[in-house]
């Protein structure tokens, strides 16, 4: 089973930056998509970026220009390196990774909180 672990959530001020890693293990050579989600307090879960296998980004529009993903395969982590922080990029940050079989995994989420 695919293990993940984030880390790098915390208060920032709004105009400020984050860099959140998500560190995997198990059988990861499997693994096809990875990706990080959000979900804001009281509100549903919400795609914010995913990087596959080939190295192709993908961005929600909320975040484009302000977000990047980011993967070093010799550490087994990926990263979310977050600028321009906003109060509403508020939310717990989940690491997901998608294996070939379909299989979906996730972290236990690192809160990010922005302070106005």
């Amino acid at each position: 089973q695919v293990r993940l672990v984030e880390s790098g959530g915390g208060l920032v001020q709004a105009g400020g930056s984050l860099k959140l890693s998500c560190v995997a293990s198990g059988p990861i050579f499997n693994l096809n998509v990875m990706g990080w989600y959000r979900q804001p307090s009281g509100q549903k879960r919400e795609l914010v970026a995913t990087l596959s296998a080939g190295g192709e980004a993908n961005y929600a529009e909320s975040v484009k220009g302000r977000f990047t993903i980011s993967r070093d395969s010799a550490k087994n982590t990926l990263y979310l390196q977050i600028n321009s922080l906003k109060f509403e990029d508020t939310a717990v940050y989940y690491c997901a990774a998608e294996t070939h079989d379909d299989n979906l995994y996730w972290g236990q989420g690192t809160q990010v909180t922005v302070s106005s």
